[in-house]
């Protein structure tokens, strides 16, 4: 019976030995979840201007709506929208039946202002009539050569011709159609001389940071994978009332590889080349509380802390975010583990 109470007490021992043991390895196990991992990037700042992304539509400076002077009834258009045209091309002809009746309407004018003159000035010289008469007579004359340059000059304008070498962009009547003076028929462009350049709408920030020679690059589905160079060529002084924003014209460098056509789609990343202030790049992960203008991250300064600041942001890359100030004083940014981090609370850096 001895040996059978020795025996249980033995492996009562045994069990509350293994227990302590088992919730000793278990403690250790548990991390101290007061002081969260976290991985860091050292700051550098840039002092150059920080490059932005924005996106328009390819057009020329040479776009113009052409139409008649007088205005009628529109008798034959020669183009379609897509051709191609030439200087001096024509391109529609409005009937001539008004204007050539109204050239000859002048002409008679003409001639009956010459006779009356004549016989005033003859009557005159014999002292029949008066110098007042005279000089009406002399009046009319003036008013009806006058009327005859005009109507000549019209007469010059009863069709339309192309500018410059170019494209039909759109045809904005037809045949038959009765049109006012100066009224659109016609949308065209000088595409033909290469003058390609993209349009593209900026904020006022951004419009501030450009000028003009500041470089680019342009891509576009039209021009394939590849980015191409390109300059800020001018800038609007003034705002675009159907999209906004400023406009920023740029031109590819070289001549474009493969055709395009207006309003094709482009997109254009701008650097401009004046120093404008310091700007820290970083990643998206590590920004918190961003609204678009301000926003909070975690940086520390012992390696054992974290601390929470404040900063700006210059803009929003596609890859990384800048921030203009808020760094100034930090040299290293917590990048993974902020989601957990309250300011002053103790860190662990993970190296990689």
């Amino acid at each position: 019976m001895n040996k059978f109470f020795n025996l249980s007490v033995s492996v009562i021992y045994l069990a509350v030995f293994l227990s302590s043991c088992g919730q000793a390895d278990r403690k250790s196990a548990i991390p101290d979840t007061d002081t969260i991992p976290v991985t860091l990037m050292r700051l550098h700042s840039d002092g150059t201007g920080a490059s932005f992304e924005a996106t328009g539509t390819f057009t020329t400076d040479d776009e113009t709506l052409l139409g008649f002077k007088n205005g009628g009834v529109i008798g034959r258009i020669y183009v379609r929208e897509g051709d191609p045209i030439k200087a001096g091309q024509l391109l529609a002809r409005v009937h001539t039946d008004e204007i050539e009746a109204k050239a000859s309407q002048a002409s008679l004018a003409l001639e009956k202002a010459k006779r009356d003159y004549e016989r005033a000035s003859k009557l005159y010289y014999d002292s029949v009539s008066t110098l007042e008469q005279m000089q009406n007579a002399k009046t009319a004359l003036d008013l009806a050569q006058q009327d005859i340059r005009s109507v000549r000059f019209n007469q010059q304008y009863t069709d339309i011709r192309s500018t410059s070498n170019g494209y039909v962009l759109a045809r904005l009547a037809q045949e038959g159609q009765v049109v006012g003076p100066g009224t659109p028929v016609f949308q065209v462009n000088g595409a033909n001389d290469g003058n390609w350049q993209l349009k593209v709408g900026v904020s006022d920030r951004q419009w501030a940071a450009v000028d003009e020679g500041d470089t680019a690059r342009i891509s576009s589905d039209a021009l394939g994978e590849r980015m191409y160079p390109a300059i800020v060529r001018k800038k609007s002084k003034g705002l675009d009332p159907k999209t906004g924003t400023f406009s920023v014209y740029l031109t590819l460098a070289d001549n474009p590889p493969a055709k395009i056509a207006a309003g094709m789609f482009g997109k254009a990343y701008i650097q401009p080349r004046a120093v404008k202030q310091a700007t820290w790049s970083i990643p998206y992960e590590s920004l918190l509380e961003g609204d678009g203008k301000e926003g909070y991250v975690f940086i520390t300064d012992d390696r054992k802390t974290a601390r929470k600041v404040k900063v700006h942001i210059a803009s929003i890359q596609a890859d990384e975010v800048l921030i203009s100030a808020g760094l100034e004083e930090a040299t290293a940014l917590i990048v993974s583990g902020s989601p957990y981090l309250v300011d002053g609370a103790p860190i662990k850096v993970i190296e990689q």
